[in-house]
């Protein structure tokens, strides 16, 4: 690519004591402190003229290293850190593709150690993002234990801001809330001590399941001044963010994983680099639009695939239906159903390799269909009737994973997986799979070429079920976290191969529902588990919170309705994923005329207004959704149209509620109920201030669309 550049894009190879870079959207204020380390003193919209911290910045890059400073006290207290030494040598700027960048050179004359600072962000979004790229330029080695992707200080005191984090666990993702952020950093009183708090409130990630426990991102917001900062670690295996109080400001750190949390260290010899996992911050004028700002960031970084603007119906035969027992007698009657519905996509999820009575849990890895399971024409037959019925067939896959009873185990070579001090590691009766070495990954490729090539399979559920905490140690690597990060860039190069040889191929990615729901990850797949759940009234809130994680057309949410349920509960599972991506599920093919009648309805609203799910930025007008909420709410807002829609869920309550939508407030608006069908599920009405919802019974769920006159 070539870069184009006018007159405040120019590429400056010449020290200045300060310079500014952005665009119309950002603008970021640099300045050399005395001790020679470039700081970043302003990270603001353009239009934002409130006065810059410089006394609460920070050197641009903290780094520790053994025998040069360690642990997180760095430059943020000692100065004795690397940070503090880092001194700035020279920047340049540029534009190319839509994005703006900024390198920054930083340099050690003790160690001769580089550091380059790559911002960059997307011309006309409030996104910065951020990663590091070291060098050893000396001509010893270099022991490196932690190094920031993103260093912000200046940020409003500890005092006037509340921070928001979000537990993931299994079966009870993205789980937001909020506390004063002086509750995790406390106050010593700077003045009487004349020393900065060595109190922070730190938050990690830990081992391949890199959202297990909190998602890898969080949120500020100023309580009286109206300003929202949201961020996320793009790690596919450790992650750090902390915040504390530097002066009388606050200061935001984002790493990938460090030797203290994740037994992460590199070794760089001389003229060897290393380069951290990208960190991003949006910022916006409420919570809303720095998450609306951070959405658009994240389709702007992913890998470009039709799907992202097609957004087929997908029925998967898992949840609260075969639950890993697919069969031809039981698959046969749910692909005439799900196509019946409005299914495009039908993929058959865990089981159909499973031709051993013991189990499959310890046993898969070959990948091969089952003649038990699939006894008159063998999966071929399958897949040929999801095709002549006009869906494109899928399968689960679980593919960094061999059973301990895999004849794969034996096949491939030892440093094919993951070990520690030369024994090769097992959890939970399986062997993990390391992407960097090329007999795993030929293994890999072999298996994919020969179902989607061979087979015709035209999509992959990926799934990831087991943990390895803190990773491998293989020959090279110098720590288990160290080679749990090599590993996971190279499952996601593996699988940006897999896509490149296979363009149609749609990948959904899962870990046991969300416990990867990495933006690395998100940046190549396209599309995202998001639960497990089992209990649709317990999705709820998982479905309502999923575009904080994940784009709307991204997130898939299980609908599953079945024939026991009454028209409420089969419209309540089916509403709740209309705005993110339905994944259709259920004994379709038990139900009454009438019920399917509901589905194909619900069905067909998602394909009306699919098109501008792809584009919309989410909102949330009730707050952030609490796990036992009685009512929740999500919108999601064309930009550029006069169109937005709103899902609301009552599990309890008032059978009325008034929604406020701040941007709809004095104009004339037309409430429209989409979902469900029946006017005896609820209504909705514009006042010209606010949306007045009704939902008579529990549990239940309106799809509101609002469409501004004039």
């Amino acid at each position: 690519m070539t870069d184009t550049a006018d007159a405040a894009h120019m590429a400056s190879n010449q020290r200045r004591d300060e310079f500014t870079w952005g665009h119309e959207a950002l603008r970021a204020r640099f300045a050399v402190a005395s001790d020679g380390t470039l700081r970043l003193v302003r990270l603001a919209h353009p239009d934002d003229d409130r006065p810059a911290a410089p006394d609460s910045a920070l050197p641009l890059v903290e780094l520790t290293a053994l025998g040069h400073g360690s642990g997180w006290s760095g430059p943020r207290f000692t100065g004795t850190a690397f940070g503090a030494r880092l001194a700035y040598r020279a920047h340049r700027t540029g534009r190319r593709d839509g994005w703006d960048w900024l390198t920054v050179e930083l340099h050690d004359p003790g160690t001769g150690l580089t550091a380059f600072a790559e911002l960059t962000s997307p011309i006309g979004l409030p996104v910065l993002r951020s990663r590091v790229r070291l060098r050893n330029e000396g001509r010893e080695p270099l022991v490196v234990q932690s190094v920031s992707s993103l260093l912000l200080g200046g940020l409003p005191a500890p005092d006037a801001l509340d921070v928001h984090r979000a537990r993931n666990d299994w079966l009870a993702e993205c789980r937001w809330h909020a506390e004063p952020l002086r509750a995790g950093v406390a106050d010593i009183n700077m003045d009487v001590h004349e020393h900065d708090s060595r109190a922070a409130l730190a938050l990690t990630g830990r081992g391949s399941w890199p959202t297990d426990g909190h998602l890898a991102m969080g949120a500020l917001t100023e309580r009286d001044g109206g300003r929202a900062w949201v961020w996320q670690v793009e790690s596919p295996a450790g992650w750090r963010w902390d915040l504390g109080q530097r002066a009388h400001g606050t200061y935001l750190a984002l790493n990938g994983p460090t030797d203290a949390e994740h037994q992460w260290r590199v070794r760089l010899a001389p003229g060897e680099e290393f380069t951290t996992v990208p960190g991003a911050l949006a910022l916006g004028s409420d919570l809303d639009a720095a998450m609306g700002a951070l959405t658009s960031y994240r389709r702007a970084i992913r890998r470009p695939h039709p799907d992202h603007t097609a957004l087929p119906v997908v029925f998967n035969d898992y949840m609260n239906t075969l639950m890993g027992d697919p069969t031809t007698a039981k698959l046969l009657p749910l692909i005439d159903a799900a196509a019946d519905a409005g299914a495009e996509y039908f993929c058959i999820d865990s089981g159909w390799y499973d031709d051993d009575t013991r189990g499959w849990w310890d046993s898969v890895g070959a990948w091969q269909a089952s003649p038990r399971r699939f006894p008159d024409g063998g999966i071929q037959a399958v897949l040929d009737r999801i095709r002549e019925r006009g869906m494109v067939p899928g399968l689960w896959l679980e593919p960094e994973v061999v059973g301990v009873r895999s004849p794969v185990a034996a096949e491939l070579p030892a440093e094919a997986f993951f070990q520690r001090d030369g024994v090769r590691l097992a959890e939970q009766g399986r062997h993990q799979l390391d992407l960097r070495h090329p007999a795993a990954r030929a293994h890999l490729d072999k298996t994919v070429d020969r179902i989607v090539g061979d087979w015709g399979v035209g999509y992959l559920k990926l799934d990831y079920n087991i943990v390895v905490d803190p990773g491998t140690q293989a020959s090279g690597d110098l720590a288990p976290g160290a080679g749990l990060l090599g590993h996971a860039h190279a499952y996601l190069d593996w699988l940006s191969g897999v896509l490149d040889r296979h363009p149609a191929l749609v990948v959904e990615n899962c870990a046991s529902g969300g416990m990867r729901m990495d933006g690395a990850t998100l940046a190549v797949a396209q599309l995202q588990s998001t639960s497990d759940q089992q209990d649709p009234l317990r999705y709820a809130p998982i479905a309502a919170a999923a575009p904080t994680a994940v784009p709307p057309e991204q997130g898939a949410v299980w609908a599953y309705p079945q024939p026991g349920f009454d028209d409420d509960l089969i419209s309540w599972t089916l509403g709740g994923a209309l705005l993110g991506r339905i994944h259709l599920s259920g004994h379709l093919n038990r139900m009454s005329e009438h019920q399917l009648a509901l589905v194909r309805d619900a069905v067909a609203v998602y394909k009306s207004i699919r098109g501008d799910l792809a584009r919309a930025v989410p909102f949330w007008p009730l707050g952030l959704p609490g796990w036992t909420d009685e009512w929740l709410a999500l919108g999601l807002r064309v930009p550029g149209e006069r169109t937005a829609y709103l899902s609301v869920w009552r599990r309890g309550g008032p059978a009325e509620l008034r929604v406020p939508l701040r941007h709809l407030a004095g104009r004339t608006v037309r409430a429209d109920v989409l979902h469900p069908s029946s006017p005896e599920a609820g209504w909705a009405t514009w006042d010209g201030d606010e949306l007045t919802v009704s939902v008579p019974r529990t549990p239940g769920v309106l799809l509101v669309r609002l469409t501004q006159d004039g």
